[in-house]
């Protein structure tokens, strides 16, 4: 299955697979931090175990970060 991830083609074995099975697959550390868009659509976290992605998907993975300031 070809699957589209941040803009870069990534290939995987599985016909079958699932929001959350590609996050572990991709090893992403907390997947509770991630927002996942598919297609262009985010997807709600409660969905990822039960969202199944198809040949030619579109995932965007977005990191949101904290912020801060440091005194210099």
């Amino acid at each position: 299955m070809k699957l589209i991830i941040n803009g870069k083609n990534e290939f995987f074995e599985k016909d079958s697979l699932t929001i959350g099975e590609l996050l572990e697959l991709k090893k992403v550390k907390m997947p509770e931090m991630v927002t996942v868009e598919l297609n262009g659509t985010i997807l709600e976290r409660e969905k990822f175990k039960n969202t199944y992605v198809k040949d030619n998907d579109t995932i965007e993975l977005i990191y949101y970060m904290g912020g801060g300031s440091q005194k210099i």
